[in-house]
């Protein structure tokens, strides 16, 4: 297990990097485990990651990519609902980072 200090308290990660326990999220832990990613987090980011966090708060999951990139376009438009969006924003195993990056478990059927 791995600790990471944001605003003073210790956030526990898992040794994939997600977070041990979800209740630790906060935009300023997303923008350090975005940086641990290589990522610097920018609106579009965040909108997908506060999308992200609706459909994990309605549905109990994080999601494999077709499933995001559906809801994504449902939420934020087709013109961001769109693969190669997805992973612009979120390079490699979009589901899987984004998850990472809003706190989320990772997705079932990440590697």
């Amino acid at each position: 297990m791995t600790v990471i200090t944001v605003d003073g308290r210790s956030i526990a990660l898992d040794k994939e990097g997600f977070l041990v326990d979800l209740g630790d999220w906060s935009e300023q832990v997303a923008v350090e485990l975005a940086q641990a990613e290589g990522i610097t987090l920018g609106d579009e980011h965040l909108e997908v990651i506060h999308a992200l966090r609706r459909f994990y708060a309605e549905y109990q999951l994080s999601p494999a990519m077709r499933p995001l990139v559906k809801y994504i376009g449902q939420q934020l438009g087709p013109e961001k609902g769109t693969s190669l969006h997805l992973l612009r924003l979120f390079p490699g195993s979009s589901a899987k980072i984004a998850s990472k990056i809003a706190g989320l478990p990772k997705p079932d059927n990440c590697l």
